[in-house]
């Protein structure tokens, strides 16, 4: 009996890979343009991170982590997101010391949550995300949100969206949250399951419920942002400033809350159209507590998101082709046992000079190996038979034209450069 592979992951097979190579290289350069540098973390981490960092009545945490107890008796979770476990790296190696501040970072890496499989949403998937952690400047809220429009920008996608809210923080959230329990009491019975668990826990997270009927329910709700605190309402006035200053366009969304329970000040998504419709394709926002919680001192922070799935399929939908090269340079064919031994030669002399070489390996006629050469996009096709070994040339043949010369072995390398 076959071995498939688990439901909700996907292999990534030649040919498609050049994409996300592409991509990655992409969101690399972004983050140098806007100085963040890389960080890698684990895949698994302890499970109380995620649940002090991401939120005990999150989705996540509460439906979709991979958990499971290791042979020491600990508890570990395969990473469903990223900015916890930056966060946590950040207080563990004391990043908050070094000279340079803010501490400006990006990553790209595979996280895993389990749910529903559909377009877009698997349960490995990979994301790409920046955190600012240690400032306080709206300016860096607008940068962030800069980063992920120009890193989009960059790939061709159209029709950005960007919608904005804040969600407050500790000082004025606790009176929106008991105007929102008010508003909601009367109506605890049609609510859903889930939201009728969060009505005391955690309300804010009913505005974010999919269902309908709490969406009808929720549509008068109270805002937060008719609730902001003299800190929380300038910020927000601050950032939406230099989003103007920056001429990047914008809907406030004053129901936006996002899904983590980290979340304070600004929240942002970005959306395109893909899929068929109106879908988010990336989300963020700050965490000034959330430092403090995983252990650190009081530090302000804020970032973003994006599933690299998801912008390959918003790529696809709006039909964009990326610049992708997955040509080979040449293809040598050799013919005969002496000329087998010459081309092996030959190729690695190819190679060590940069050029992308390749030849048979199955000792098929030349006809076949021509094919060969021709779904490799191969640019040259390098023949080395009887004749070429006792002139110490070769023929190369221009596959673009059809046209054929014969190179000395010698001038054989300068002569593939110029072309």
């Amino acid at each position: 009996m076959a071995i498939n592979i688990p439901r909700g992951t996907a292999d990534v097979l030649p040919g498609e890979v050049e994409l996300w190579q592409y991509i990655e290289k992409q969101a690399r350069e972004t983050c140098k343009l806007f100085n963040y540098r890389e960080i890698r973390t684990p895949i698994f981490e302890h499970t109380e991170l995620f649940q002090r960092g991401v939120g005990e009545t999150t989705d996540i945490v509460e439906k979709e982590m991979y958990t499971f107890i290791d042979k020491g008796d600990r508890s570990i979770t395969l990473r469903p997101e990223g900015t916890a476990a930056v966060v946590r790296s950040y207080v563990e190696n004391k990043m908050y010391g070094d000279p340079v501040q803010p501490t400006k970072l990006f990553y790209i890496g595979p996280m895993f949550r389990y749910e529903r499989p559909q377009a877009g949403r698997m349960r490995q998937f990979t994301q790409f995300g920046v955190e600012a952690i240690g400032s306080n400047d709206p300016a860096i809220d607008a940068e962030v949100i800069a980063l992920a429009m120009r890193f989009y920008t960059n790939l061709g996608l159209k029709e950005l969206h960007l919608e904005i809210n804040s969600v407050g923080c500790q000082v004025c959230r606790p009176i929106h949250r008991e105007h929102l329990i008010q508003h909601l009491a009367e109506h605890k019975d049609e609510l859903c399951d889930d939201c009728k668990s969060r009505l005391d826990r955690n309300p804010l997270r009913i505005l974010d419920c999919k269902n309908e009927k709490c969406k009808s329910l929720t549509k008068d709700a109270p805002n937060i942002t008719e609730h902001l605190c003299e800190n929380c309402a300038p910020q927000f006035e601050a950032v939406k400033g230099y989003l103007d200053q920056v001429q990047i366009p914008y809907t406030v969304n004053p129901r936006m809350v996002r899904g983590l329970d980290y979340y304070t000040q600004t929240a942002f998504e970005i959306m395109a159209e893909g899929f068929g419709s109106i879908t988010t394709v990336c989300g963020g926002g700050r965490y000034n507590g959330l430092v403090e919680q995983i252990g650190g001192n009081d530090m302000p922070g804020i970032g973003f998101a994006l599933s690299i799935e998801r912008a390959l399929l918003t790529l696809k939908s709006q039909g964009i082709e990326l610049p992708v090269d997955t040509t080979l340079d040449c293809y040598l064919i050799a013919l005969g046992e002496e000329a087998e031994k010459k081309t092996t030669v030959l190729l690695d002399q190819l190679r060590a000079h940069g050029i992308a070489a390749d030849k048979d390996y199955l000792s098929r006629k030349m006809k076949a190996q021509l094919k060969a050469a021709d779904r490799y996009g191969a640019r040259f096709v390098l023949i080395v038979g009887e004749d070429e070994l006792k002139n110490n040339v070769v023929i190369v043949k221009n596959m673009q034209d059809g046209s054929q010369t014969e190179v000395a072995v010698s001038e054989l390398i300068s002569y593939i450069l110029a072309q």
